[in-house]
């Protein structure tokens, strides 16, 4: 059986111990501020990031690894008689996606592939766990590869965000402009959709009420869950990821609950008590994301 290493980035917010005990080697992305550049998750955390960001006043600026981190990457585990999985940030949302496959194209396919995730945090972390699954039940590199790719599109990722100043600036996320006026009432809703991010929902009010939608979506998808995993992301918003727990283990029944902390690089476009749920669609039930 060929040895198969996953190659991932640490803005699919994975915890820690999930890279180590799965045997998946992530990569850091960068963000600059107040003229300093750090790797994500190695230099800063998101916490650290928004002191910066208090501190000097500015809102911090993302970057893409370049090639030579992905060339240093490839050949460490290719010498080592590896094959590569990669599988990051989505080509929607940074370079990255893009350079990565450049790269990869001096390889041959049974050496490297190249997976576009069309997703973001641990929307990536949900597509990285179910490719390890199939690495560690014994799939060959292509298995693996056709298999992800299948179930990309039954990824449903969303997110309540309590400020749009991270998202706005960013200029990731369409929709922001009609609402930017109105911060104070509305705490939107924030879907990955075909690739890329969009405000699905705005409802007014306290934060609570973006929560119940989140939850909503839940319900609506809950007899068509992937049986295994459900991710509860945020970016410092403890008291938030509790609640949502416990009202999930309510709703439904799946092997594991995860909660997880949003990356630097992520918290960088959605900014402090950003929370979201996500998960997998069965694969024998695709349908469209809900409105």
């Amino acid at each position: 059986m060929n040895k198969i290493k996953i190659i991932t980035e640490y803005t699919a917010d994975l915890l820690p111990e999930i890279y180590e005990q799965l045997d998946i080697d992530p990569i850091p992305l960068y963000l600059t501020i107040a003229g300093k550049t750090y790797k994500d998750h190695i230099d800063i955390t998101s916490r650290e990031l928004y002191h910066l960001v208090d501190e000097y006043k500015e809102l911090p600026r993302t970057s893409a690894a370049n090639p030579n981190v992905f060339y240093t990457r490839f050949n460490k585990w290719l010498e080592l008689g590896y094959q590569v999985l990669y599988l990051g940030i989505g080509s929607g949302f940074s370079a990255t996606y893009q350079t990565a496959r450049l790269v990869a194209s001096e390889y041959a396919p049974d050496q490297v592939r190249v997976i576009d995730s069309k997703n973001l945090s641990s929307g990536i972390g949900l597509l990285v766990l179910k490719a390890a699954r199939y690495r560690d039940q014994g799939d060959d590199l292509e298995t693996i590869a056709r298999k992800v790719e299948r179930l990309v599109p039954l990824v449903r990722t969303q997110f309540a965000v309590n400020t749009l100043n991270y998202l706005h600036k960013g200029g990731r996320c369409s929709g922001t402009a009609r609402i930017i006026g109105t911060l104070l009432k509305i705490k939107p809703i924030i879907r990955v959709v075909d690739g890329q991010m969009m405000v699905a929902k705005k409802p007014r009010g306290k934060f609570q009420a973006a929560l119940q939608v989140l939850l909503n979506y839940l319900e609506n998808d809950k007899d068509n869950l992937d049986p295994e995993f459900i991710m509860i992301t945020h970016s410092e918003a403890d008291e938030d990821a509790v609640y949502l727990r416990e009202k999930i283990a309510e709703m439904v029944q799946v092997e594991n609950i995860l909660e997880t902390k949003a990356s630097a690089v992520i918290s960088a476009h959605c900014g402090p008590r950003t929370i979201g749920i996500l998960y997998i669609l069965k694969e024998d039930e695709e349908k469209p994301a809900s409105e």
